[in-house]
């Protein structure tokens, strides 16, 4: 790993935190024994331009049956030759966004969330990029889209609401990055940034439905 920005104090406070007294979101989704799938994703934070961080975003492929079209962590199934969820996602971002996993800190991992739709079990790596490079899309057949996107606008309260989706459910959303953030990515962030201590003040009670173009990919790929 190269030298570069120190590590933020706050990343280690959200693994201690998760560790102390387990989330909402974590205990709501904790997995079953035996999942059909196991997957992990890479949150990956890195220093901005402005003083402030960043976290790597990427726009699901709208070909994929599952979860078309939205934003999720670089990440994916792990695979019987990886070591574990942290190297698997350090080689499904390298493989998606081209990011070098000699480039990343790994702070640690957090329990696993499970999906139910597709049954899958997602362990979220949480990761700090010291020196940060180019992100690109690899292989569009998983990436339409990606880039580092300001954790402020994330935090800002004026981008923070409740997602109202046609199935009722309501979960948190953000609008940063030009990126509409919803569902599983949506909810972690939340959560991370409740454990961090980062939150800021946002009224839940404001509601936004999820945009024609992002519910339409939704609804095409639905069994």
């Amino acid at each position: 790993m190269s030298t570069g920005a120190p590590r933020p104090e706050w990343m280690a406070r959200v693994l201690r935190t998760v560790e102390e007294e387990a989330h909402e979101a974590f205990a709501a989704f904790a997995p079953p024994v035996d999942p059909e799938r196991v997957s992990a994703v890479l949150m990956l934070f890195s220093p901005s331009v402005d003083g402030g961080h960043d976290v790597v975003l990427t726009a699901r492929s709208r070909d994929l049956r599952a979860h078309p079209g939205q934003v999720s962590f670089p990440g994916g199934r792990v695979d019987e030759g990886d070591a574990g969820p942290v190297e698997a996602a350090l080689r499904e971002t390298q493989e998606e966004v081209g990011v070098d996993p000699a480039s990343v800190d790994v702070v640690g991992s957090m329990p696993p969330l499970f999906l139910s739709p597709s049954g899958n079990a997602v362990t979220p790596v949480l990761a700090w990029w010291p020196t940060p490079g180019e992100v690109r899309v690899v292989d569009p057949g998983e990436v339409e889209r990606v880039g580092r996107v300001p954790v402020a606008e994330l935090l800002d309260p004026a981008r923070r609401f409740t997602v109202a989706h046609p199935s009722g459910y309501r979960g948190p959303g953000f609008e940063a990055g030009g990126l509409f953030v919803w569902g599983f990515t949506a909810m972690l962030l939340s959560a991370v940034f409740d454990l961090a201590g980062l939150t800021q003040l946002w009224d839940p009670k404001v509601e936004r439905p999820i945009p024609e173009h992002v519910l339409s990919d939704w609804m095409r790929k639905r069994p």
